[in-house]
């Protein structure tokens, strides 16, 4: 039995202070506010549920930093920032996806996720032939997972075609590729992968796009794990919407919701590109909105109307997508300030009785749970332990409680007032830093340093 202390925590009942959480196993087993600091408890500042952070592609971190400069085309966007990663892609080797992975798993914890729902698309060798074995690339996403302990649901990916109109692969896209069938085999083998890890890894299924998935392999990928987290891009660029208005003749929400059963289990990617009336639509369908506001900023992408969604009822979570920054409170921030400036207003999200801060987290807490498949996204009796403390003895948390402290967090301080953080009751982070944080930073450090100079 573990025992955490905090001077306040936000339970799913509100707020509360003096509170013992005891974790036996990965779940909390008992919470009692009011308590005196039981013998070798940890004591800690605030304590909050941990979002899982909903949607990565791993591999794009060692890129950071590097796609900055305009490019030959004058209208520098998303699809001349995926040529360069194509180029980036093809000299990862599996020892390079793992040791990046792990560094970015760590970034992770650190900054707050409790858990790192992996959209793992690069399964094949250079040039698109198979490694001897076909999971070698899952393989490697776990192993990262060992090093870190970070809670884990991987999303192998299915992409089929360049295109809407079904054309090839291209050179960049080579190493994603299978057809149904090969896809099946590549599931069994990450499954396997995944079982020397913790009983609260997962594994869940994801057809890249709309764009990128025929309307037979989108049926195959749904039916082949039914009870699995299911996440799938959608309506990122105005481009794919012309795409599939031309080839299907619908918006992508619109197809997707009038041709595949939208429910709980499904997470949708970036949705920056809908009307009022598919917004309405995937609000209603209790799906996550998976949203990724600083890789959205950085491609251009636009701005999710999360004012009417929320306003909708609609559940959404963050991810930090290409891990050009893997910084939690900036995801929020970023988001509600995204809708500050679009609709000229202030605390766009904020409901009477709760603060924007608080909005923020819950929602962040809760939808990203749901689509990672984890019995989390609340301090509650019998859900995973996913923790995380802040420090609030800083001079932007000193005296801050409650509504005001998540506020602070969010849009005055950083994710380094995290002092803590607890994965299904692991404790990895302490005084803000991860168990392993030398080890695997000289191991990404040295990948990336032999990447940028091959």
């Amino acid at each position: 039995m573990t025992a955490i202390w905090a001077e306040q925590a936000l339970l799913a009942t509100g707020w509360a202070e003096d509170v013992t959480v005891s974790i036996e196993g990965d779940r909390i087993a008992g919470i009692t506010p009011g308590s005196a600091t039981p013998a070798g408890a940890q004591r800690v500042g605030l304590l909050l549920p941990a979002p899982s952070n909903l949607h990565s592609h791993a591999f794009q971190r060692a890129m950071a930093g590097l796609t900055e400069t305009r490019g030959p085309d004058p209208r520098d966007s998303f699809w001349t920032w995926r040529q360069l990663m194509y180029r980036f892609l093809d000299q990862l080797t599996p020892d390079d996806v793992e040791a990046i992975t792990a560094f970015v798993q760590m970034q992770m914890l650190e900054a707050g996720y409790a858990a790192n729902v992996e959209f793992h698309y690069l399964h094949h060798r250079p040039g698109g032939a198979g490694y001897d074995n076909i999971a070698e690339m899952s393989e490697r996403v776990a192993a990262a997972t060992v090093h870190t302990g970070i809670g884990l649901t991987l999303l192998p990916v299915l992409y089929e075609f360049g295109g809407c109109d079904r054309r090839a692969l291209g050179p960049g896209q080579i190493r994603f590729g299978n057809d149904p069938d090969r896809f099946a085999r590549l599931v069994e083998g990450a499954g396997a992968a995944l079982r020397a890890l913790p009983a609260d890894t997962r594994l869940g299924i994801a057809p890249h796009s709309l764009r990128a998935v025929s309307p037979e392999g989108l049926a195959a990928a749904i039916a082949l794990r039914p009870d699995a987290p299911l996440h799938m891009h959608l309506a990122e660029q105005v481009a794919e919407v012309e795409e599939l208005l031309a080839h299907r003749g619908a918006r992508p929400v619109e197809w997707l919701m009038d041709n595949a059963a939208v429910d709980a289990r499904w997470c949708l990617i970036h949705c920056t590109q809908m009307e009022p009336n598919e917004t309405t639509a995937l609000a209603r369908s209790g799906a996550v909105a998976g949203l990724c506001p600083i890789t959205e900023s950085s491609l251009g992408d636009g701005i999710f109307d999360g004012v009417s969604y929320a306003a909708q009822g609609g559940v959404w979570g963050i991810g930090s997508d290409s891990n050009i920054r893997i910084a939690l409170a900036e995801e929020l921030r970023t988001l509600d300030y995204s809708q500050r400036l679009r609709d000229r207003s202030r605390a766009a999200l904020a409901l009477p009785g709760k603060s924007t801060g608080r909005v923020l987290f819950e929602a962040a807490a809760q939808g990203g749970a749901q689509a990672a498949g984890r019995d989390a996204g609340r301090i509650e009796t019998g859900r995973l332990a996913d923790l995380v403390a802040l420090d609030c003895t800083g001079p932007d948390m000193a005296g801050r409680r409650g509504d005001t402290a998540l506020d602070s967090y969010i849009f005055a301080g950083d994710d380094r007032i995290i002092s803590d953080l607890w994965s299904a009751g692991r404790h990895l982070v302490h005084e803000g830093r991860h168990a392993r944080h030398e080890a695997i930073t000289a191991a990404y450090v040295a990948t990336v340093t032999r990447l940028r100079q091959g």
